[in-house]
């Protein structure tokens, strides 16, 4: 069979994700690789955590990226988080709610549903009803923003809700992040994931990841193993003794991806920076519409 080099047409991406990537992105791309231990990378691996903590509005230090895509993001959150037996209450108003309950089930956990129309956001009247029920729950999860139709939920109340029952909250930003307010430590979200691909603007391949103390202090005490080797956080923790300084996981991780990501996190610090504190004019409406994130920070 004879073969060719592939050279993609230009397309102008118009759907949920991925996203156009500036050529500044893909020219990162075009760099020399270096070793996963090269004292370089492990100095642009503290300069992504910065810029993702910057993306996130967070302090937290363990703010990392997953080298594989969003979905890994949510099996690292529910993999470390959840253990057989806990109870997890799930909030659904589209596909990726029900993705949230298959992660709870294969963790072994119990997975408790709060369901809402899809096109609807979450009814934190449904959610306290759900936390009153059931006073043994874990943890709360749910969707910021659906991808699947853009309904987006009030995050600060459902968090609000779940630490008053005593839970742990993993929230879904893969829609949101870059494209609406998320305010990790000012909500004070446990668990958090997104995308690169979608509202950063970035390469397909990488999830985003912040937890907080609370959070790393459940993961520190389980009771029994991670069941994934890969996604185990303890491991980025072995790796460096502590979580204190660029978070470096056990594995070779994608240094060309992790390149553009941080092309794209000074593009967000920098000169679109004010995207994250949108104001009231500029954000997308009132909860539970569908919303389309204003213009590419690379744009």
């Amino acid at each position: 069979m004879e073969t060719r080099s592939f050279n993609p047409p230009v397309r102008t991406l118009m759907g949920p994700g991925p996203s156009d990537v500036h050529p500044r992105i893909l020219e990162a791309l075009s760099r020399p690789t270096i070793g996963h231990l090269d004292p370089a990378f492990v100095a642009m691996m503290e300069e992504v955590k910065e810029l993702l903590q910057y993306a996130f509005q967070t302090e937290n230090p363990l703010t990392m990226p997953v080298s594989a895509p969003g979905s890994a993001g949510m099996e690292t959150c529910f993999a470390n988080l959840v253990e057989p037996g806990d109870k997890v209450i799930v909030c659904q108003n589209g596909v990726f709610g029900g993705r949230m309950k298959e992660n709870v089930e294969r963790c072994g956990g119990e997975a408790v549903m709060v369901q809402d129309a899809w096109g609807a956001a979450v009814d934190p009247q449904k959610l306290e009803g759900a936390l009153k029920a059931n006073p043994d729950a874990k943890v709360v999860a749910f969707v910021h923003a659906e991808t699947s139709t853009g309904a987006q939920s009030d995050a600060k109340i459902l968090v609000e809700l779940a630490h008053k029952h005593g839970c742990l909250t993993i929230v879904d930003t893969v829609t949101s992040l870059g494209g609406t307010p998320v305010k990790v430590d000012e909500w004070g979200i446990d668990a958090i994931y997104t995308g690169t691909q979608k509202c950063l603007s970035c390469t397909p391949g990488l999830s985003p990841i912040s937890f907080s103390e609370a959070a790393l202090e459940k993961v520190r005490n389980r009771s029994s193993k991670v069941q994934s080797w890969f996604l185990d956080l303890n491991l980025v923790n072995g790796v460096l003794g502590r979580w204190r300084q660029a978070c470096i996981p056990p594995h070779s991780a994608g240094k060309r991806a992790l390149r553009s990501a941080r092309g794209t996190g000074d593009a967000e610090r920098g000169g679109a920076g004010e995207r994250l504190g949108a104001s009231p004019e500029q954000s997308p409406g009132t909860q539970g519409r569908p919303w389309k994130p204003w213009a590419s920070p690379l744009s």
